[in-house]
């Protein structure tokens, strides 16, 4: 078989030649690859069919048509690269200009997805959280309020009280004739209520109580009292009040009881009946005559009745002495629970 085909070929046939098996001409593709055409075809005037100019293609369309589709369509996949990263570009402009609005969420935290972490349209963004405080520590306790009036006095007794005095030993018997009595000592507070101390157990006269008291008759004085001076056998415990340390409060005698008077008054605070304030308690002077009866004290129980005193033990008397100060003007108020009520 010639290598070339006959003259008389038409042009434009659009088959292409199969390849002989001695040197055939192998099918090319054209520029805009739509099919092959053979490379040494050539017209009737022996011009060459194929090139980038002109010819004719496989399907019969000029070469140049077939170009210039092959380049439209490349010129429309150029636009839209060029758009798609345009809108990539727009679109992540978009999204920043939300985030910096606040309508996008920031990065989800781990065990949330997505959605859970985009708040709806509208939405304020949620408060941060605070972290839990710790547990406050329990309050201090209130200091007691007191009380508005000393308990268990009458109108009469309380008018009886000096308005300066910021101290009140109350010594209350349980009744007329009783000789035990229970005692506590009360401080003013400066908002005028009354706190209350210890409770003392102690003992009075051996009759009782008498609002007409007189020497030797065996009952202690119903009233209100102011409180100045102390002293005794031992030395100064520690009170406030002048104290007189002596020898002369030793007795050596015995109680109603037959107990021992020896200790009776190692302390002593003299109550002021029918004592004049500022002296000693064993001042013999009596302002409302000797027959009134007079060295009333406030001392050391001996375990018995009195002959009209108040006495509580040992150790609440210095307790009492080491609380009573002259600048709060201590007053005792003593008598049975129904005299002190009227």
């Amino acid at each position: 078989m010639p290598s070339h085909p006959p003259s008389s070929t038409p042009r434009g046939s659009g088959r292409r030649r199969r390849p002989g098996g001695d040197g055939d001409a192998r099918g090319l593709r054209g520029d805009g690859g739509y099919g092959g055409f053979d490379a040494h075809d050539a017209g009737a005037d022996g011009t060459a069919a194929a090139g980038p100019s002109g010819g004719v293609g496989s399907a019969g369309f000029p070469t140049s048509r077939l170009q210039a589709r092959a380049a439209s369509r490349a010129q429309s996949r150029r636009k839209r690269r060029v758009r798609n990263g345009v809108l990539g570009v727009g679109s992540i402009a978009a999204l920043s200009v939300l985030a910096v609005a606040g309508l996008l969420p920031g990065p989800t935290s781990a065990g949330r997805t997505s959605a859970d972490g985009i708040p709806p349209v509208g939405a304020k963004p949620a408060a941060a959280s605070r972290p839990a405080s710790a547990p406050s520590r329990p309050a201090a306790p209130k200091p007691a309020p007191g009380l508005a009036q000393l308990p268990g006095l009458g109108a009469s007794f309380r008018a009886k009280i000096p308005a300066g005095a910021g101290q009140v030993l109350l010594a209350r018997g349980g009744s007329a004739t009783t000789n035990t009595v229970t005692v506590v000592l009360y401080t003013r507070t400066a908002a005028g209520r009354w706190l209350p101390g210890a409770v003392w157990a102690g003992h009075n006269a051996l009759d009782g109580w008498t609002t007409d008291h007189h020497e030797g008759d065996l009952h202690s004085p119903i009233g209100v009292y102011t409180l100045t001076d102390a002293g005794g056998l031992y030395a100064n415990p520690g009170t406030k009040l002048p104290y007189l340390q002596s020898s002369e409060f030793k007795d050596l005698s015995t109680g109603f009881e037959g107990e021992s008077l020896a200790d009776a008054f190692n302390y002593v605070v003299a109550i002021n009946y029918n004592h004049v304030p500022g002296t000693s308690p064993l001042s013999a002077a009596r302002p409302m005559g000797a027959s009134k009866g007079g060295g009333i004290w406030v001392h050391v129980d001996h375990g018995g009745p009195t002959h009209g005193c108040i006495s509580i033990p040992q150790a609440d008397m210095v307790a009492l002495l080491k609380e009573l100060d002259p600048a709060e003007h201590p007053v005792i108020v003593m008598g049975d629970a129904a005299a002190l009520a009227a």
